[in-house]
């Protein structure tokens, strides 16, 4: 388990319907970057002097779509992907991550990215960079390795926390990445392509009463882990036209208990699926404790599954809200 709540080329225009459609092809480049070339870009609000990176190493799907998206396969050595992540095959990047090294199939490291040659590592805080773990910013800073933090994470960042919302974040990082390597017409490109997506959704989503309540359940038996405001799913479902139970609380992935999912009553539920707990099993468990089995989410059957990558941050958020946004219309539908 390892989203961030832990801590144990063609034609313009088929470009842009490309990227529209969430494809994962490559894109013509701005102009050849020189290596040499620098800028500065905030890494959770500390402006940092970056070199184009020429071996970059991501962690999780969530990060390698970032740089995919923007056409960057070239500039990528390889990839790290937990156990909780699925298979990279069912990626619509998935031609590009055949391209590169798998270089790990659990946590990040600081050895494997210096076996690696990385000079350039994108991850979130506290699930990829770990104080814990002995790989942070700070470290690969004194070895020379460039470091990129998902802004969505840079919320719990120790020295420059930021606090941005999911979408806005995922926007931020996909335009400061595109000026690290010098692609900053591109990334305006697919920027602009998701924000046309998210609005598409948001201007078809239900109007009429009160948004309806969502809860989403991650994993717990004893007690429920959720999403707070700060992370995708929070905007996921807002911009579907529902109402995330918890986004009141101020937090990211964090720990609720029963009493308050049960008082919300929510009328769905959002069941996260990831690791080797499959979302079938999630859903039997709510069937059957006496904590869920009596919500109205429950007795309606109103389940809905939520792939690992359209939750964390990455670009497959925006697939998510158009699977939910068009779950929430069909429930609407029915009355």
């Amino acid at each position: 388990m390892s989203h961030s709540r832990f801590i144990p080329p063609a034609s313009v225009a088929l470009t842009a319907a490309l990227l529209l459609s969430g494809c994962g092809a490559d894109v013509a480049p701005d102009g050849a970057a020189k290596a040499s070339e620098k800028s500065t870009v905030e890494r959770c609000g500390e402006p940092v002097t970056y070199e184009v990176p020429r071996r970059a190493v991501a962690y999780e799907g969530g990060s390698a779509d970032k740089l995919f998206s923007l056409g960057l396969t070239e500039h990528v050595h390889g990839y790290v992907m937990p156990p909780a992540n699925p298979p990279v095959s069912e990626s619509p990047w998935a031609a590009e991550y055949a391209k590169v090294k798998m270089l790990g199939d659990d946590l990040l490291n600081k050895e494997l990215v210096v076996d690696a040659k990385a000079d350039f590592v994108v991850a979130g805080w506290n699930s990829g960079f770990s104080d814990q773990r002995g790989i942070t910013p700070k470290i690969l800073d004194k070895l020379g390795i460039q470091s990129f933090l998902h802004t969505e994470s840079c919320f719990n960042y120790p020295g420059f926390p930021q606090k941005m919302t999911p979408f806005d974040a995922l926007y931020s990082d996909l335009e400061r990445l595109g000026k690290i390597f010098k692609v900053e017409k591109r990334a305006d490109r697919v920027v602009a392509g998701l924000k046309k997506r998210v609005a598409a959704v948001e201007a078809k989503a239900p109007k009429e009463g009160k948004p309806v309540p969502v809860f989403l359940y991650d994993s717990g038996t004893d007690q429920p882990f959720t999403a707070g405001s700060q992370v995708p799913p929070n905007d996921i479902i807002k911009s579907a036209g529902g109402r995330n139970i918890f986004d009141g609380l101020d937090e990211r992935w964090t720990q609720v208990n029963w009493e308050a999912v049960t008082q919300a009553e929510p009328e769905v539920i959002i069941v996260f699926d990831y690791g080797d707990k499959p979302a079938k099993d999630k859903i039997a468990f709510l069937k059957k404790s006496p904590h869920t089995r009596e919500l109205p989410a429950v007795k309606k059957n109103n389940f809905f599954v939520l792939d690992y990558n359209e939750g964390i941050s990455g670009p497959r958020d925006v697939d998510g809200l158009e699977k939910f946004g068009t779950y929430l219309r069909e429930l609407a539908a029915k009355g």
